[in-house]
């Protein structure tokens, strides 16, 4: 099968073509190629919209146990990862070429003893949250995962976490 691509690619902008040739892709052209995409946005790999890479089942996990998930998603075709928060700053993976590109919310926000222990920031006080939140929007690319919601142990059922 011989196919062909034109669009926008992702996430630069740029005008891009790209033939497929029995599932190998390559940038020269291939005589006989049926265009497929003709005009729309071209992501050169799959997404996996919410992940974290630097969380394992018990917590935090050292840099070289996220470069492996990293490189898992990788094999898998991820090529662009939207880590929706970690315990660990893995802002280092982004000099790796050969891993996927990660979008980042910084470590999650929360009140304490109210989310999963050890994974977020907890804030004794929620007059802390305006700067909190500014840190990890640095921290990260300009998300935050904040925790809006989760089981009151007091209550023992899902409670708000913070005054309106």
């Amino acid at each position: 099968m011989r196919l062909h691509l034109r669009g926008t690619g992702l996430p630069h902008g740029e005008p891009v073509e790209w033939w497929v040739i029995d599932g190998v892709l390559s940038a020269e052209p291939v005589a006989d190629a049926q265009t497929v995409c003709d005009g729309g946005w071209i992501l050169p790999g799959l997404v996996d919209a919410h992940c974290h890479v630097g969380l394992g089942p018990h917590g935090a996990v050292d840099l070289d146990e996220a470069i492996r998930q990293a490189e898992t998603e990788r094999d898998t075709g991820a090529l662009l990862l939207r880590d929706c928060g970690s315990p660990i700053d893995t802002r280092g993976l982004d000099d790796r070429d050969d891993l996927p590109r990660l979008i980042r919310a910084g470590r999650h926000l929360a009140r304490p003893r109210r989310y999963i222990s050890g994974l977020p920031i907890d804030l004794e006080d929620e007059s802390q949250l305006p700067a909190a939140v500014a840190e990890q929007a640095r921290r990260g690319d300009g998300w935050v995962k904040l925790v809006g919601d989760w089981i009151d142990r007091g209550i023992g059922d899902l409670g708000p976490l913070w005054s309106d």
